[in-house]
């Protein structure tokens, strides 16, 4: 009887477990470039040990727009471990994304204030995916996962390196 009740909490522990992502993705790097206002200008980049630089240029963590903003020095380098349950979510983003097959740009240039944001993809095979999207309207599933990433920068623990 008690080798069945070890059994059953062996059981019990292992399927309560997270369940992790097989990630196909050996580098994600996302990149948000300014606009005529207050978007966020910055560059981050997820290794797939869940390792991220964050490269914060302007409108990052300010709440205030100011045009001064600009001649301020950058915001700085900040290093975090993304959260496991963010990074697997983040991956099933992408993976539900299709990448290899998006459209290398999106986007038109008619509306000439809007932010470009950059997509680069690095996957364990060696290939990889570039995205340039003016507006950041490439499709609905694009958007979340441009989201989802420019959350990031504030719902993880990030640490001033410079």
């Amino acid at each position: 009887m008690k080798y069945v009740l070890s059994l059953c909490a062996l059981i019990f522990l292992f399927s309560c477990t997270t369940q992790k992502t097989e990630s196909q993705y050996s580098k994600i790097e996302y990149q948000a470039g300014a606009c005529f206002g207050s978007c966020p200008i910055f560059t981050m980049t997820i290794n797939p040990d869940r390792t991220a630089i964050l490269e914060a240029e302007h409108f990052n963590f300010s709440k205030d727009f100011s045009k001064g903003e600009f001649s301020k020095p950058r915001e700085g380098t900040f290093k975090a471990v993304i959260k496991e349950a963010d990074y697997n979510k983040l991956v099933s983003l992408l993976n539900g994304l299709d990448v290899k097959n998006l459209q290398d740009k999106y986007g038109s240039r008619n509306i000439t204030d809007l932010s470009t944001s950059y997509l680069r993809i690095n996957f364990t095979d060696g290939t990889s995916k570039n995205v340039e999207d003016y507006g950041k309207r490439g499709s609905e599933k694009l958007r979340k996962v441009y989201l989802f990433i420019e959350d990031l920068r504030h719902n993880q623990q990030w640490t001033k390196v410079k």
